[in-house]
């Protein structure tokens, strides 16, 4: 059978209020031709189909008529799962409806492995499917000691267990899956994923997957990956567009194997042309720079980071004007030469307060700047705890 791993679709995420919906809709007719034309027969979705618990309607739609596409009337099989960011009860509300074309939903942890049959090879697949496994959704508390290192191992020791219980269907005679949503000790972060541990605390050990399948389909980190495994080939497939400026330049991906009971897996990479780029400009001869970049039609279909270098204030009507040549800018950033001074002078592992809330805001909203007045806010607030701490 031919098996397709695809996952981190985020529909109804935005980049500083620009929609993306386009640039997702675009890949779901991408991902509807090549699943058409590579004949496969199974696609493994792992998780964050939505950006939120509560995607906006044209999200949803996307995402129903993608996935009735996808199946082709029950001709294709997919399976899916829920992710950090989606509802679970909510993505697995229409389960019953959406099994009668080949689609199988799984919105909370379960025990049971589900059984896939694969008309065109009469060959059957065993998936092990967990969906993102927090505390809450697993209704546990995994420790009572908040140390990281030993709800770290609690962590890895449940999921371990719960791939275990589900695994223990696995045959000689069945291609044998399994498929999560969460962080694998050795997977490379962006900026673009919101954390889902607490320092380490929510890791797994690659050791949790050991279980006799054939593949490991991941989803959570957005950047395509083999993960380190002693045994079984792990893999993220990665976000299909860019989320965020630290993604700028990855090749986006899905992921193709071909797998028969007991075959080797060997994972291939399907690149995708979908998506905006997202680059950064850095103008150092100023503003005539960025013009000629634009007369030159650079990067003419990306969204664009400036930083231009500029030795007088910045005006508003010099920054409409280029919002105006172009409308792809998302941040354009003046650099004066003090500030260039400073940044050379600073050490890196001294940052100050503004800088570490500017740094986490900009990791929390995919790459935007606070205005400086959320940032005096923050200031000012951090001033007054310390002021009643102090008292």
């Amino acid at each position: 059978m031919r098996v397709l791993h695809t996952g981190d679709w985020h529909f109804g995420r935005t980049l500083e209020g620009r929609s993306r919906l386009e640039e997702q809709s675009a890949f779901m007719d991408e991902l509807v031709d090549l699943v058409h034309d590579q004949g496969i027969d199974l696609v493994l979705v792992a998780g964050d189909i939505y950006d939120s618990v509560n995607p906006p309607a044209a999200a949803e739609q996307l995402f129903y008529e993608g996935i009735a596409r996808l199946a082709d009337g029950g001709k294709r099989q997919v399976a899916i799962i829920s992710g950090n960011h989606d509802h679970p009860d909510r993505l697995a509300a229409s389960g019953p409806l959406a099994a009668k074309q080949g689609i199988t939903l799984v919105g909370l942890p379960v025990a049971d492995i589900q059984t896939i049959g694969i008309a065109r090879t009469g060959e059957l697949a065993k998936l092990a499917a967990l969906p993102y496994p927090s505390e809450s959704r697993l209704k546990e508390l995994l420790s009572a000691v908040a140390e990281e290192e030993a709800l770290r191992s609690k962590y890895s020791e449940r999921v371990a267990s719960l791939i275990r219980q589900q695994a223990a269907a696995f045959e000689a005679g069945t291609v044998n899956l399994i498929m999560s949503h969460l962080y694998v000790l050795g997977g490379q972060e962006t900026e673009s994923e919101r954390p889902i541990q607490v320092g380490g605390a929510y890791t797994v050990n690659t050791a949790a997957f050991e279980a006799g399948a054939q593949y490991v389909a991941l989803g959570h980190l957005h950047r395509p990956q083999m993960v380190k495994s002693a045994t079984t080939p792990i893999r993220y497939c990665g976000s299909p567009i860019a989320y965020s400026f630290s993604e700028a330049g990855q090749a986006k991906s899905v992921t193709v194997l071909d797998l028969a009971p007991g075959q080797a897996a060997d994972p291939q990479e399907i690149y995708l042309t979908s998506g905006r780029p997202l680059v950064s400009w850095k103008a150092k001869d100023g503003i005539k720079q960025v013009y000629q970049w634009l007369e030159e039609k650079r990067d003419a279909t990306a969204w664009i980071d400036l930083e231009i270098t500029m030795t007088e204030a910045m005006s508003m009507e010099q920054i409409q004007s280029l919002r105006k040549a172009y409308d792809g800018f998302i941040h354009i950033r003046p650099i004066y030469p003090e500030m260039e001074v400073v940044r050379a002078s600073a050490p890196r592992a001294a940052l100050s307060m503004e800088e570490h809330f500017t740094r986490f805001y900009s990791r929390q909203t995919g790459g935007a700047q606070p205005e400086a007045e959320l940032v005096q806010l923050f200031l000012s607030l951090l001033q007054e705890s310390d002021d009643a701490q102090a008292g």
